[in-house]
């Protein structure tokens, strides 16, 4: 097959499903807004990896030969905006009856996480080189790669999301809230370093 999309839906799986930071995103903002009030975040972030896919599966990835520095320049911008974020979640405080005084991020916020994290251009470059045979046509390849992503996508994304939303419920108001916060803030940090390093 052109596609070896068992072994690449297996893998798909795995990456989507692990600690990251789009899936610590996800975890903080169910905690802090809600499940209900984070779903156009989460259809944000899952679609915003199709803003990876498309061009990397059209020659972005060529890019890397020409300018080497560019796509390492990104990683670091990239690694630092998600680190921001995390310094972010290690201050938010959540409503212990699930609403909240400020607004859900919305459809826009969950677009820009994927093309801002190290670990989503990590997977997808992996995709390309690993699942993909060389003859195969563009077209098909990068569509393959995305449907299959989207799946994982449409699958895990929410149980993250669900399960930031049912952890707020034991700790909002309670001390145990802040570590939970900056737990969360921690492990986005690490995601980010274990993909640099």
């Amino acid at each position: 097959m052109p596609v070896a999309i068992i072994s690449f839906s297996a893998f798909a799986a795995s990456q989507v499903a692990t600690p990251g930071p789009a899936n610590m995103a996800l975890l903080a903002t169910g905690a802090r807004f809600g499940f209900r009030a984070a779903l156009p975040f989460v259809a944000g972030v899952a679609l915003g990896k199709q803003l990876i896919i498309w061009p990397i599966g059209f020659g972005l990835m060529s890019l890397a030969d020409t300018v080497p520095g560019l796509f390492v320049a990104l990683k670091w911008i990239s690694s630092a905006y998600i680190c921001y974020l995390a310094w972010r979640v290690a201050h938010l405080r959540l409503s212990p009856d699930g609403a909240s005084v400020e607004k859900a991020p919305g459809f826009a916020a969950g677009l820009v996480v994927h093309p801002l994290n190290p670990k989503a251009w990590a997977m997808i470059v992996t995709g390309f080189t690993s699942f993909v045979t060389p003859d195969t046509p563009v077209l098909q390849a990068t569509a393959t790669i995305a449907i299959c992503l989207l799946a994982c996508q449409a699958i895990f994304h929410p149980i993250w999301t669900y399960g930031g939303d049912r952890i707020a419920r034991f700790v909002a108001g309670r001390p145990a809230e802040r570590y939970l916060m900056r737990t969360l803030a921690a492990l986005t940090v690490a995601s980010v370093l274990y993909v640099l390093f």
